[in-house]
């Protein structure tokens, strides 16, 4: 596993960094970029050692934990498996076993009165192109959000 980490300053304080990142309404904004042919949508009860759930508009993605949370300074999820379209939960074959473990970080510092978002994943040196594309795009649109919306999100 590589570990791979992101880094964007943006004009706006943590908590509206954090919303964006996390909110229904902007989250597959950002996220489009990891798979352009599929709104993506995180479900969770944001407890630690809960569910977390990345799933694609068929239903289909990652089911997740959330290892440590404080808000709006960190959260770190961590990954144990997949779901099918059916909701059936893949936390024990051999594939899902090479990765399981995984962990994403995001970390949002006071940086004189911006934020800078500081984002971490363990992944597969095979995801790594992919990753680079969706994190590299996807931070300019939480900077852009965060930085433009005048809506609350």
């Amino acid at each position: 596993m590589e570990t791979l980490s992101y880094e964007i300053v943006i004009n706006a304080p943590k908590q509206k960094v954090w919303d964006v990142l996390w909110n229904e309404n902007t989250y597959s904004e950002w996220t489009k970029f990891f798979n352009p042919a599929s709104d993506s949508v995180m479900k969770s009860d944001w407890k630690v050692g809960g569910k977390t759930y990345f799933l694609n508009s068929e239903g289909e993605g990652m089911v997740s934990t959330i290892d440590s949370l404080e808000e709006p300074d960190q959260i770190i999820f961590k990954h144990l498996g997949m779901v099918d379209k059916d909701g059936n939960e893949d936390t024990e074959s051999m594939e899902v076993k090479q990765w399981s473990g995984c962990f994403e970080k995001y970390f949002l510092i006071d940086f004189d009165g911006r934020t800078k978002l500081h984002a971490e994943v363990q992944v597969d040196k095979n995801w790594e192109d992919h990753m680079n594309k969706g994190f590299t795009q996807g931070l300019e649109i939480v900077k852009n959000l965060a930085e433009n919306s005048t809506l609350p999100v």
